[in-house]
This record gives C-alpha cells, sequence and structure tokens, in this order.
C-alpha cells in the first residue's frame, strides 16, 4: 500500500535524522580514535573542507610553464550555480577564493573579519548567500560532520540524595522512551563547545596519545598547526562551571566525562545556530541570552543558585560557526563596529561573565562603505578584503546570459558573436590604460590591425588563462611570472584615483537589459546574428544606454574579429592540404637527389608516386618553404637540404636507426616549415579564384555541379571543416566565408 510505503521512507529518512541525537562520550571517543582528522575541525577547517568537497582540484593552467603564477582551473557549478539564484565566478574570483581559503586549514582567519567588497550589481550577495547555504547543506552530510558537547544530567537525584548513575550512560530504548524527562536533562552547550574541550587542558595530551593508536595520525594530531586548538583552547564558562561542580562531588574526571553526550553540530539558519545573517534593516537584539527553565533545573541540581550561571550572548549561538554581515549598512554598521574588539581579542563578556568566541566573521559590502573601518587603523588591520567585482572574463559573462535568457542562446549568433558582445560590456569595467602591459608590449603596432590602444583586447585573454597564439615569440618569452603578476594585481589593487578593474562600468544587471533590447531587435529564427549587427547596435545605442565606451575600443572588437575569421578560414583551408603536404615533402627530399631537366621522372619509394623533376616543380615547393628569395639563395637551401639528406636522413636515420622517412628530424622540420608557411598563403585560392564566391552561393544547389572538381572540393571541405572544427552551422559557414571575402579579409 502506498500509505506504508510513505511511512517507511518517512521512517527511514527520520532514522537518519538519528545522528543528531546525542551519543555516549564512549562512542564518540570510538569515532574520534578511528578518524580524528575529521572529528578534530573547527569551524574554519569545516569551511576549508567544504570549499574543496563542492569543488574538484583544480587543473594547473600551465602545467610545463616555468613562468606560470600557480593559478589553476576551477569549477564552481556545484558550490556557487547549483541555487534558484546562481552565482557565476569567474577565473580570477575563483582563485582569488581558493587562496584565501587555503591558509583555514591552519584557522588563519581567526581574529580577522573577511569582507567581500564589490560594487552595487556585482553579485556578492547572492554570491556570500549561496556559499553559506552550501556550508549548511554540507554539515549535513556525512562528510560534514562536527561536533558539539550536551550534558546530561540525573534529573531526580541532583546532589540532594540518591546516586548519579552515569557510569554507562542511558540506553538506547530510555533515551527514546516518552516519559523519561525526570531521569535525566540536557544541557547542550550554548557556545558549542567541541566534547574534547572538556577533557582538562593539562590531561588532553596524554589522553589522546592514549586513545589514538594509529602512529602517523597521532602525529599529525599533536604537531601540525591546524590542530594546535584542541590542546589550547578552553571550554566555555557554562561548561566550565558544570564541570567544576561535578569533579567536586565526584572526584572523578572519567565520572564527569560519561555525563558529556557528544551530538552533531547542526547548523540552522532559521534559528541563528551555528550560522547567522544579518541583513542591515534587521534590528540589534539585546546581546545577552538565558534559559528560565534549565537555570532553575541546574540550581535544583547542583542545590546552589550560584553554580551555574547559564547565560550567554547572541555571538555564543555562532561560535565554531559564522556570523555574517549582508551589507554593511545602516544596523550593520553598528554590527561591524562592535566587532572590534572581538574579532582582535576573541573574548565577549556577558554581565560578569567572559567568553571566548572564535567564529567565522564574514560580510559583504561596497567600496565606499569601508570608510567606515578604515580611521579605525587597529580594526583596519583585523580586515581581509576580498574583491568581488563585476564579471572580467567574458566567457563567464557568457555562461550569465545563458543562464539568464536560453542555454542554446549561442546559437542564435554566428560563433564568435555572443562573445564579442560580452568582451565589449566587460570593456566597460576595465581602466584605460595599463602600465603591465606597456611595460611588457612596448611596440603595439605590430598588432594594430586587431588589437585596441589600451590593449584591453589582450588583457581580457590573459584574465580568462589565454596566452594568445598571435603573440610574437619575443612577447610570448617576456610573458614571465613577473608580468602575469603586475597583470592581475590590476584586477585587485586600487591605485589613487583609479579603482581596480571589475570595479566600475555596467553591472550585471545592466549587461542584462542591453542584451534584452539587443536581441529583441535582431533575433529572428531565419538568420543568425552577425557581428555588423553587433557593431551598429554599440554604434547607435551606446549614448542610449549609458555604455562608457573607451573610442578606438568597438573598431578593434570588430578587427579582431575579422583577423579571428581569417585565422579560422586559413586554418580550414590548410587542412585539407595536409595530407598533400606530406606527399609533396617526401617526393621533394626524393627529388633534390637528381638534377633538374625537362625529361627527368623518377619514382619515389615513400609515396609510390611519379614525380617529373624540374626546376620549376622544385622551386614551387622551396617558395612555401623558404618564401620568395634569390635563385642563388633558393639553390643554397636545396643543396643544403640535399646533403642533410644523404649524410644524416638516409644514412643514419633511416639506415641505422630503422626510422621511416617521416620520422626523421628533416622531415619534421620541413613539415612544420611547410605548414607555417603554407597557412599564411592559404586564402589565396580565395582571393585570386572570382569562381570561389560564386561556388559557394551555389553549395548545394544544381549549379554547384557546373565548377570543376578541384574546386567543389575545396569549397566543400573548407565548408566541413568550418562546422567540425570551430561551430558554424553550414549555412553560418557559407555566411562567414562570404563575408571573409567581400570584406576582403583574403
Amino acid at each position: 500500500m502506498k500509505e506504508i510505503s510513505a511511512l517507511e521512507n518517512l521512517g527511514a529518512n527520520l532514522k537518519w535524522e538519528r545522528r543528531y541525537l546525542p551519543i555516549p562520550f564512549e562512542e564518540f571517543l570510538d569515532i574520534v580514535s578511528k578518524n580524528p582528522k575529521t572529528t578534530f575541525r573547527d569551524i574554519f577547517q569545516l569551511f576549508y573542507d567544504m570549499m574543496h568537497f563542492y569543488v574538484p582540484e583544480g587543473t594547473e593552467e600551465y602545467p610545463n610553464d616555468p613562468e606560470n603564477i600557480g593559478y589553476r582551473k576551477y569549477d564552481f557549478s556545484k558550490l556557487l550555480e547549483e541555487s534558484d539564484n546562481p552565482f557565476f565566478a569567474d577565473r580570477l574570483l575563483a582563485n582569488r577564493l581558493m587562496n584565501l581559503v587555503s591558509g583555514f586549514r591552519e584557522g588563519s582567519p581567526s581574529h580577522k573579519i573577511i569582507l567581500f567588497e564589490g560594487p552595487p550589481g556585482s553579485g556578492k550577495s547572492i554570491f556570500l548567500t549561496n556559499l553559506l547555504n552550501r556550508l549548511v547543506d554540507y554539515t549535513h552530510l556525512p562528510e560534514g560532520e562536527l561536533y558539539e558537547t550536551v550534558w546530561r544530567l540525573d534529573g531526580e537525584s541532583g546532589f540532594g540524595g540518591g546516586k548519579l548513575g552515569f557510569d554507562t550512560g542511558c540506553t538506547e530504548k530510555e533515551t527514546n522512551s516518552p516519559d523519561n524527562s525526570d531521569e535525566y536533562f540536557d544541557i547542550p552547550c550554548p557556545s558549542h563547545d567541541h566534547p574534547i574541550l572538556q577533557i582538562p587542558k593539562s590531561h588532553r595530551r596524554k589522553f589522546l596519545e592514549d586513545l589514538i593508536t594509529d602512529k602517523p595520525a597521532r602525529e599529525k594530531l599533536f604537531h601540525e598547526k591546524e590542530f594546535e586548538w584542541v590542546f589550547e583552547r578552553e571550554p566555555c564558562s557554562i561548561c566550565s562551571s558544570i564541570y567544576q561542580r561535578l569533579f567536586a562531588k565526584l572526584k572523578s574526571s572519567s565520572k564527569v566525562l560519561r555525563m558529556i553526550y557528544p551530538r552533531r553540530y547542526s547548523f540552522n539558519k532559521n534559528l541563528g545556530e551555528g550560522i547567522s545573517i544579518f541583513n542591515s534593516a534587521d534590528p540589534i537584539g539585546r546581546g545577552e541570552n538565558t534559559n528560565e527553565f534549565l537555570q532553575k533545573r541546574l540550581d535544583t541540581f547542583f542545590k546552589d543558585s550560584n553554580a551555574v550561571q547559564f547565560i550567554f550572548s547572541d555571538l555564543a549561538r555562532t561560535n565554531n560557526g559564522v556570523f555574517a554581515l549582508m551589507d554593511i549598512k545602516d544596523e550593520n554598521r553598528k554590527r561591524l563596529l562592535d566587532l572590534h574588539g572581538i574579532v582582535s581579542d576573541g573574548v565577549h563578556k556577558v554581565q560578569n561573565v567572559e567568553e571566548s568566541i572564535r567564529s567565522l566573521f564574514i560580510g559583504s559590502m561596497n567600496p565606499e562603505d569601508a570608510k567606515l573601518y578604515e580611521g579605525i587603523p587597529s580594526f583596519k588591520d583585523r580586515v581581509v578584503k576580498v574583491k568581488v567585482p563585476y564579471v572580467l572574463d567574458y566567457s563567464t559573462e557568457v555562461k550569465i546570459y545563458e543562464k539568464q535568457f536560453a542555454s542554446n542562446l549561442r546559437s542564435y549568433f554566428l560563433p564568435g558573436v555572443l562573445e564579442n558582445f560580452a568582451r565589449i560590456i566587460i570593456s566597460t569595467r576595465f581602466n584605460k590604460d595599463s602600465e603591465a602591459i606597456d611595460k611588457w608590449i612596448s611596440h603595439k603596432k605590430v598588432y594594430k590591425k586587431f588589437l585596441d590602444e589600451g590593449g584591453l583586447l589582450l588583457k581580457m585573454e590573459i584574465y580568462g588563462g589565454n596566452i594568445p597564439l598571435w603573440l610574437t615569440e619575443e612577447d610570448r618569452r617576456n610573458f614571465d611570472n613577473k608580468t602575469r603578476k603586475e597583470i592581475i594585481a590590476e584586477s585587485e589593487l586600487d591605485k589613487e584615483g583609479v579603482p581596480a578593474e571589475g570595479m566600475k562600468g555596467l553591472s550585471g544587471r545592466e549587461s542584462i537589459r542591453v542584451l534584452n533590447y539587443f536581441l529583441s531587435l535582431h533575433h529572428k529564427k531565419d538568420r543568425l546574428i552577425t557581428m555588423e549587427d553587433v557593431y551598429s547596435f554599440f554604434n547607435e545605442k551606446s549614448g542610449e544606454f549609458d555604455i562608457p565606451l573607451f573610442e578606438d575600443f568597438l573598431d578593434s572588437v570588430k578587427s579582431f574579429y575579422d583577423f579571428t575569421i581569417a585565422q579560422e578560414i586559413k586554418d580550414s583551408i590548410y587542412n585539407y592540404n595536409s595530407v598533400q603536404i606530406t606527399k609533396d615533402i617526401q617526393n621533394y627530399l626524393y627529388a633534390i637527389n637528381f638534377n633538374p631537366g625537362n625529361e627527368v621522372k623518377v619514382h619515389c619509394p615513400f609515396t609510390q608516386e611519379v614525380v617529373e623533376v624540374t626546376d620549376d616543380y622544385l622551386g614551387n615547393i622551396e617558395i612555401v618553404l623558404i618564401g620568395s628569395c634569390s635563385s642563388e639563395n633558393r639553390l643554397g637551401f636545396r643543396e643544403s637540404m640535399r646533403r642533410d639528406y644523404v649524410s644524416k636522413t638516409l644514412t643514419k636515420e633511416m639506415g641505422i636507426q630503422g626510422k621511416s622517412i617521416t620520422e626523421t628530424e628533416q622531415y619534421s622540420f620541413l613539415f612544420k616549415k611547410y605548414t607555417q608557411n603554407g597557412k599564411e598563403n592559404a586564402l589565396l585560392p580565395m582571393k585570386e579564384n572570382e569562381n570561389f564566391k560564386k561556388a559557394i552561393l551555389d553549395f548545394k544547389e544544381e549549379a554547384f555541379n557546373k565548377y570543376d572538381r578541384k574546386l567543389r572540393t575545396e569549397v566543400t571541405s573548407l565548408l566541413a571543416n568550418l562546422q567540425t572544427k570551430f561551430g558554424y552551422t553550414e549555412e553560418g559557414a557559407r555566411q562567414i566565408c562570404l563575408y571573409a571575402i567581400e570584406n576582403n579579409l583574403t
């Protein structure tokens, strides 16, 4: 029956919820002995483990590059994107956040407050909300266990008579009995103390030495900084008072400890337990809490109204948890200033009781709100600012568009056009001038056909983790570790009068509004959106939408697009010729051993082809290999190749080492030269053959058959390669080839 099945499922779920019930101290110690690494965690180590649970270990961007700066490619989809309001972190923010968290394992932010700073509309509130939601989710998983102290005291006898019967603890039956409320009562530690802190500090090391038999695990526990808190921290005043009063009566630490029933620390945002998020309009509470019912039971149990003062602050509720301020305005300004001494000293006074607070203090704020604490030097030193700017990576910007509009949004555009739309939007978030780029590339005129004056297009590639292939060898060589760090620093550091990049320009909300209007004008079912559509839109509408474009940037994006298109078409045409190139090189290496003449024909043993060795034949291949030059230089190159072929290629590599012709160094050298130079001249057929454009127009039509076989093969191959290599549709491939011809990109 459905009713029984539903009840069974509910029962299974409730059984899982039992993991939050208190367990006997001996059972907890068994868990500790088997897995000290996860049971001995505070909030900082828990946060560190949570981040690495949801974010797979990133891959090194340039593993074989000695100049890399340690940036990695991270996937934040499970951490921040699986939400009703997803947040997309670009490469810069992802690495910034992971670098910050790397110090959490050792508790580095324990006397700091971490403020995520970003301009309005950067999504910092969504970022922080999603991050904290994921932390709560993690604490509900088996991997996210964190333990706290619960005291279980005899409800009947107390110190007034009878015995304290907790040598072995209550049985499961007693624990779950509906009428056992008088047998015992539980006192959860309001400060969420880890149970191990209840063992007297002077005895913990010896106790754990006896408990943990795994020597490597014990060595890590005793000597690594991340576990220092286990031996240094004291329990809260309430737990200390309970321990002292029990020990005074029982005269035995073991008996006292058996009255501790550890349980998993359950984070609950709604109740403010383990994690409290304060919005700027939330009123400030009274600051202190008590529980009259538990206080009376404690007074009755100990027969002394002064034995245990059950009083604690609001901060205790998030001790060993997270205290978060969402936007430093209004009431949160006062909350932030009130944290000054607590963050610095880790101590808070509640009436006459001193609390030790060790929480993760975090918040989000706009840049202008920093003036609140910058006038307090001692507080300023305690603040760790992490910038959450507008997105500076165009591929991440496109992901945001796809989430907002449609997952197939790219299919509305010709390949690369949506990315260029994102580049134009992102340019408004950059500073015009870059000292690091100017210092690195002093001869920008080399790239003037497709690079803007400020080098923003180049910087966008670098921010996205790409080292452009179009850089000269000299510039690639000079792109060293120091240069990379200087460029990245411009995205993070504010200079006098110049904000860090991403702290101004079009916000995420504004960019969505601009794209929405653009699509309303240009998205049609029967055509793809082109670069000309994007170019004309920003030329005409930038003033209407108050888009602060740099003077030459739009033209540079258009030129950059044209350059990219030319490279794609070159690559697509060249790919068709690669098999023939292999034959040409093998035939050439064999033919240069014969004197050219009008009737000299040889059979090449490598290709099984008959080659007519003429000066024109050899010369045409040599022009591709070494370019235009004098006949003297050409003959000198030919003689050099012949000597190498006889003395090294044929005699040593093929004769002695048994290599095939295509495995030799000489073949590899010539193949590289042929492909490099051949690619540069790949567009000549499109430029010089008037029928090329007509054949593209007639493709798939009956008229296409009237063209010669060679031209039909070249056009068919070109269109096919554009689809398989660069993601064009068939119609898009035709469209981009016609665009290239009409705009003389060839």
